[in-house]
């Protein structure tokens, strides 16, 4: 049984896929910096695998916000698309959003 919701769970993965972007589209970084395998960490991005709390307290240390901003999705913009983890064209420029 998993203890994260599915809520927790879409904020986890859609920050895995945002990490992806932003390492150049290839999971070896992350799972890498996550201590991982590329293999587990693209399941679970993708939901073929749920989302643990222990990737979730590595993905929190890794982007350096508290577990509870994570889960909740408040440490990114809500215009990161949940699906590919694509920024928005101004994300640059904007704050992140709190719900």
């Amino acid at each position: 049984m998993n203890e994260l919701t599915p809520k927790e769970q879409r904020s986890v993965r859609t920050t895995l896929l945002f990490l992806r972007v932003r390492s150049g589209g290839a999971w070896a970084p992350v799972a890498k910096a996550l201590h991982v395998q590329e293999d587990t960490l693209a399941k679970v991005a993708y939901g073929r695998r749920a989302v643990t709390g222990r990737l979730a307290i590595r993905v929190a240390r890794l982007i350096d916000v508290g577990i509870d901003d994570l889960l909740a999705g408040r440490h990114m913009s809500s215009r990161v698309c949940p699906h590919c983890g694509h920024p928005p064209e101004d994300f640059e420029n904007e704050e992140t959003v709190i719900e």
